[in-house]
């Protein structure tokens, strides 16, 4: 289970001094695919040799490899393969629909570093959650195989063009164009791929659209990604990003993680719109067609946007916990209970809308506020005028406190228990939709803002978000937090606090 991570499967692909050595062999590899057809055959009632399955790829330079090693572990098994190359994410997700295939595997890392890599699979009902990969692994473990079979194939597939197309076709239905086919002309958008997976954005969905792509960065795939770390939460990438639009005088800036999955984009004074802003945005486009509808995010989102969802836009703002896989499936569960949730949306970019399936998909997020932009143009607005009613922090701060205990999880838990016990005799006021870790919230002259101390998905961690409306009140907070952790630092290393 070593190569567990949440969903995904994740380890190191290339050698290297900090990380040491392979973990992503090509025979763990093959062991897992191998393991996944078995999981195919129980869950889908699908025979192995009958399965038709995509395999898709981002730009990491381990990436044909782990291709070839599947093309191996497949074959024999008689299924047919579709081999979609270089593609996106959420892309590999359509595939099922659209090829249509059983199944599919993508071959990312997401925003990791270049030498690691990793494999997410999807079938018709979505993206293997976490006990579904649990089951996986301990299958691959076990050495599980389908029967060898004839008949498997490997064949090119040109998906990713449909899946292009797809969102041209979405742009101009949902911008009417006198001239239907450049609804983007007159408009200059800039994309910056950071050399991974996104780069057909730009020259296959908005230059065929009319778009100037002028400016644009970083469009090649390059595993090493030398430029910077693909990631829209990342600050020097987002200034790459920003300055792009500035530089080039673009109405648009868009910058996607290396497999598209999460995006953030720039207006067209070179502000950045990730994070809450993000959050606020998508909100925004999509309580247009729910109003009164419920928004899903992740624990950290602030308390101005809160304000924003639920007074400026009429909905309803439910903070659930982080992990993009949490809040889709808390969203998909309010639905299947009969709330009108249109979104579910994480701070970190992820951005899931009911009528694309629930998908976390960073180009039809950006697709759909490209829409938005040519209609407020048309109307004389401008997307930063969405946005004049969301009250923003004065200051912002996250801290991760390491957990240096082996039983990382109790000793993280005891913490968060203590600290409420604390935060009720000190008369601290609990946030009442608190569904993860801890949220206190305290008035002017106390710090006027909040804490969030939770425990990480993954690892051995306690970040620590905080947030004021007034300049000193992070510190404020902070001091507030200190007094505890001094108290309570057993097995903790509180240095950053």
């Amino acid at each position: 289970m070593y190569l567990k991570s949440g969903t995904d499967v994740r380890g190191t692909a290339l050698e290297t001094p900090e990380d040491g050595p392979v973990q992503l062999t090509d025979d763990a590899v093959a062991d897992i695919a191998r393991a996944f057809l078995v999981w195919c055959e129980r869950h889908m009632d699908i025979p192995a040799n009958q399965l038709k399955l995509a395999v898709g790829r981002d730009s990491r330079l381990s990436g044909p490899r782990i291709a070839a090693a599947l093309k191996e572990a497949l074959l024999p098994c008689g299924v047919t393969c579709y081999d979609c190359g270089l593609a996106s994410t959420p892309s590999m997700f359509m595939a099922v629909l659209d090829i249509p295939c059983d199944c599919a595997i993508q071959i990312t890392a997401s925003h990791h570093p270049f030498h690691r890599n990793g494999l997410k699979f999807f079938t018709k009902d979505g993206g293997l959650d976490s006990p579904d990969l649990t089951e996986l692994l301990s299958l691959a473990e076990e050495g599980s195989c389908p029967g060898r079979s004839s008949g498997g194939s490997w064949q090119e597939s040109d998906h990713m063009e449909r899946y292009a197309a797809h969102l041209r076709e979405l742009i101009e239905k949902g911008v009417n164009a006198p001239d239907y086919h450049r609804p983007l002309s007159g408009f200059h958008i800039t994309v910056d791929a950071g050399n991974g997976a996104g780069g057909f954005y730009a020259e296959k969905v908005l230059a065929p659209l009319g778009a100037d792509i002028s400016g644009s960065r970083f469009l090649e795939p390059d595993g090493r990604f030398p430029n910077h770390i693909p990631n829209p939460e990342n600050e020097e990438a987002m200034g790459f990003a920003a300055r792009a639009v500035t530089e080039s005088g673009a109405d648009l800036g868009i910058i996607f993680d290396t497999d598209v999955d999460r995006a953030g984009v720039v207006d067209r004074h070179g502000r950045e719109i990730n994070r809450n802003r993000l959050v606020a945005l998508a909100a925004a486009i999509a309580l247009e067609d729910s109003p009164g509808g419920t928004v899903v995010t992740d624990s950290i989102t602030s308390d101005g946007l809160k304000e924003y969802i639920e007074d400026a836009l009429g909905g309803k703002h439910h903070r659930f916990r982080r992990g993009y896989k949490n809040v889709i499936n808390e969203a998909l569960r309010l639905n299947k209970e009969g709330v009108d949730c249109p979104l579910a949306i994480e701070t970190s970019g992820h951005a899931a809308l009911r009528e694309n399936y629930f998908l976390d998909d960073g180009a039809y997020l950006v697709t759909k506020i490209i829409v938005k932009l040519v209609k407020l143009r048309r109307e004389g607005g401008e997307l930063e005028d969405m946005l004049s009613g969301l009250r923003e922090p004065a200051e912002t701060l996250e801290v991760r406190i390491p957990i240096l205990e082996k039983d990382f999880r109790a000793r993280g838990q005891e913490l968060i228990q203590s600290l409420e016990a604390c935060a009720v005799a000190k008369g601290w006021r609990i946030a009442p939709d608190n569904r993860e870790g801890l949220r206190v919230s305290f008035p002017k002259g106390e710090g006027q803002g909040w804490f969030l101390v939770r425990l990480s998905v993954h690892d051995p961690i306690l970040p620590v978000n905080l947030e004021s409306d007034a300049v000193g009140g992070v510190e404020t907070i902070r001091g507030k937090l200190r007094e505890f952790f001094r108290e309570n630092s057993l097995g903790l290393d509180i240095s950053a606090l």
